[in-house]
């Protein structure tokens, strides 16, 4: 089952244990945060909102406030000796859905325990079609980092005579 819902002015289609990252909510690490405007619910039988969906919601675990990459906003005007430099960097949210709540539920207060994954068994020995001998590298000419190569100019096909 998924849900599209709007947070902050924006749609995510999620489903649970769906991360989804949006924009900054008033809340806690750890709380649990509930979004109220469900568009549609999809599954085996989809139900599409006018303009939302009575009695459906959307929970979910804040897991981390976070910031975006920095954007530079730099003006300059000129031959004026005018210039402008602003940074900006965006604060989101980062939630885990926990949950797709129909028919007025309400959401549980807690996060369900994560179920944890079980590590991969290692493996004794080569497998079968391995060698234990290395491929031999290529040899390749010594090159200094950084510079690149220059093109070769063609030679002047005829020398200029003199004219006596």
């Amino acid at each position: 089952m998924f849900a599209v819902i709007k947070a902050g002015g924006k749609q995510y289609r999620v489903a649970a244990e769906d991360v989804i990252r949006i924009d900054r909510v008033k809340a806690e690490p750890g709380e649990i945060v509930e979004f109220g405007e469900v568009l549609l619910l999809g599954g085996d039988t989809p139900t599409i909102g006018a303009p939302t969906v009575a009695g459906a919601t959307v929970a979910g675990e804040l897991l981390q406030h976070s910031r975006g990459d920095k954007v530079i906003a730099f003006k300059k005007r000129r031959r004026k000796n005018s210039r402008r430099k602003r940074g900006f960097r965006h604060e989101f949210s980062v939630i885990r859905i926990t949950e797709i709540l129909t028919d007025g539920a309400k959401p549980s207060k807690t996060a369900p325990p994560r179920p944890q994954r079980e590590p991969k068994p290692k493996v004794e020995g080569p497998m079968e079609g391995e060698t234990d001998a290395k491929p031999a590298k290529a040899k390749t000419k010594d090159k200094p980092k950084g510079k690149k190569s220059a093109a070769k100019k063609p030679a002047k096909a005829a020398t200029k005579s003199k004219k006596k």
